[in-house]
């Protein structure tokens, strides 16, 4: 019985890190992906072409993160912070550093910019990522609650715009 114990903890072992290496971000999901972004808004939808690049660059903790709209490059790079904790930077190049967080295959970033609040998810698969930025404007709050010391003020931020693309890898 001792041995069979010890046999499916080596395999669960084997499997579990084997699974680590899979998920490994980012280095696990390199490569250049392509789709169609498309955009929602009250005034109407419109659909444009859409790549993410995710590419090694010669220093280990830096990659290359580079999103094209219309094959119009926007070049940034992902900084990782701590990756035990699933902490990141993407630097725009122009000394705009926005905070992302990594959890369970999907990098999150909430920032504000202009009056305008917007939150982006991009979700890794293994040929595949699932892209999605949301948009309000903090103009738009809507408070709610705040009617007694028990119930706090809530605040609201309706979306303006939805933006959403599954993209393939194709390098």
């Amino acid at each position: 019985m001792k041995n069979v114990v010890t046999f499916l903890f080596l395999v669960s072992s084997y499997f579990l890190t084997a699974q680590n290496k899979a998920t490994n971000f980012p280095e696990a999901f390199l490569g250049k992906y392509k789709g169609s972004l498309e955009i929602s808004t009250k005034k109407g939808n419109q659909t444009i072409p859409m790549e993410f690049h995710l590419t090694k660059t010669d220093k280990d903790s830096v990659f290359n993160y580079i999103l094209v709209y219309n094959k119009s490059p926007r070049n940034y790079l992902l900084k990782i912070v701590d990756k035990e904790k699933g902490m990141y930077n993407i630097d725009e190049n122009n000394g705009i550093i926005l905070p992302a967080s990594y959890n369970k295959k999907v990098l999150h970033s909430f920032f504000e910019v202009q009056g305008n609040f917007l939150s982006t998810r991009l979700a890794f698969n293994a040929n595949q990522i699932d892209f999605e930025i949301l948009f309000s404007k903090l103009e738009n709050k809507v408070k709610t609650g705040g009617t007694s010391k028990d119930i706090p003020e809530v605040f609201g931020y309706p979306i303006a715009v939805f933006q959403k693309a599954i993209l393939t890898k194709f390098n």
